[in-house]
């Protein structure tokens, strides 16, 4: 193995400086450029490549070594949009002239539809955790309660502050029917709570410092034993735990199904893709449409399930 140039991390620690500067990207965000272009400077570096000189036929051959590698087409695009954008600001920085990668093909995302929990196993999730009377199961029914309310992304979920929650000032125990969210690319927006949610949350606030260590503040909603905040993979965790109590198969389950499940219980209910698309935080119509396949994929297979012309002979 090489070693990499100390003037390609110098480089790097500016571009993500920049990112953060210029366009508020998020840290997972920033957390995945960091990753993917660590791999890249390991593969250039043990083939003695100069980032000045790099030319489209290497970067072929490296998205060539994600293939051989066993990485998906859309790890593989993902690494490519990193590398457009490390070397536009190479450019930027007068390092380089030219962008090798835009004249690479960019790799084919296949679209998978969404996995969804239908409406009677959401139920069954939401009854199990208001059967919990414990600390964690109240818990644990607030987050069930506002992720499957709003559809928020798990990161937004685990990451609210008390100070997002609205209250009345004369009445704090009045909890208004919405609150803002930062979503993906640092872009607040309104998101709302229904009353069963609500009273979920006004449970788990009179519990909420027992979850605090001793000693100590914090401004979290849902703040961790240890320091800060759960995690997202705390929370995934509880989810699959959950499943299991309520006889769900596991696999079926993650935090990211509840928000697909959200989309597309609205879509069967008659909601406007475009409001969808506005609770979800989609910058593009385009990504929301996929739940229009979903339901499209189910209303097919009711006909062909019960029509009586619907069935093979």
């Amino acid at each position: 193995k090489r070693a990499t140039p100390a003037s390609w991390l110098g480089w790097r620690e500016s571009f993500l400086e920049t990112l953060i500067s210029t366009q508020g990207r998020a840290k997972a965000t920033l957390a995945s450029y960091h990753s993917d272009l660590d791999d890249f400077f390991h593969f250039a570096a043990s083939r003695k490549w100069r980032m000045e000189k790099i030319a489209s036929a290497h970067i072929t051959d490296y998205l060539a070594s994600l293939t051989e590698r066993g990485m998906t087409p859309a790890t593989q695009a993902r690494r490519n949009s990193a590398l457009r954008a490390w070397f536009k600001f190479l450019i930027s920085e007068r390092i380089r002239a030219d962008n090798p990668v835009l004249l690479v093909a960019t790799p084919k995302r296949v679209r998978h539809l969404p996995k969804v929990l239908n409406k009677t196993d959401v139920m069954k999730l939401v009854d199990t955790t208001r059967a919990d009377t414990s600390l964690e199961g109240v818990r644990m029914n607030a987050l069930m309660e506002m992720i499957y309310a709003s559809g928020m992304r798990v990161s937004e979920l685990v990451t609210l502050k008390l100070q997002h929650i609205e209250r009345n000032p004369k009445k704090p125990d009045d909890i208004a029917p919405y609150f803002m969210v930062r979503g993906k690319g640092s872009k607040d927006r309104i998101v709302p709570l229904h009353a069963s949610a609500i009273d979920a949350l006004k449970n788990y606030l009179t519990l909420r410092a027992a979850f605090i260590p001793k000693n100590r503040d914090s401004e979290w909603l849902f703040p961790s034993r240890k320091s800060g905040h759960i995690t997202r993979q705390f929370f995934g965790q509880q989810l699959k735990l959950l499943c299991t109590r309520a006889a769900i198969n596991p696999a079926k389950c993650s935090p990211h199904t509840l928000r697909h499940s959200f989309a597309t219980h609205l879509l069967e209910g008659g909601a406007d893709l475009r409001v969808i698309q506005e609770l979800l935080g989609h910058a593009d119509i385009a990504t929301t449409q996929i739940y229009t396949h979903v339901t499209q994929n189910r209303l097919r297979r009711a006909v062909a399930e019960h029509h009586p012309l619907g069935k093979k002979k």
